[in-house]
């Protein structure tokens, strides 16, 4: 199974309304590893590591976000995946 990793940054109104609890949740759910923090321009960032299918999955997930969040745009873009990374984090 061929890995794949993004970059991520969530635009909107996504801090404050547990934008990272939910990321972390969706992360874990479908198998995602990665990080997932609050920037200081408003935005949520961060990146997230997986099978082609579970990245498009979380990616969903982030256009979606909790109830009270309201999504603009989510931008991504492919990296280099890393080796030996467990679990995914609330930064």
């Amino acid at each position: 199974m061929s890995s794949k990793r993004i970059s991520y940054t969530v635009e909107g109104e996504v801090q404050g309304v547990n934008f990272r609890s939910f990321t972390h949740k969706q992360a874990n759910s479908i198998g995602i590893t990665g990080f997932v923090s609050n920037a200081s321009d408003g935005t949520v960032q961060g990146e997230a590591q997986g099978s082609a299918d579970a990245i498009k999955e979380f990616v969903g997930h982030l256009n979606t976000g909790p109830s009270a969040a309201s999504v603009n745009e989510v931008k991504q873009k492919e990296m280099e995946t890393k080796s030996g990374e467990s679990g995914f984090n609330v930064r």
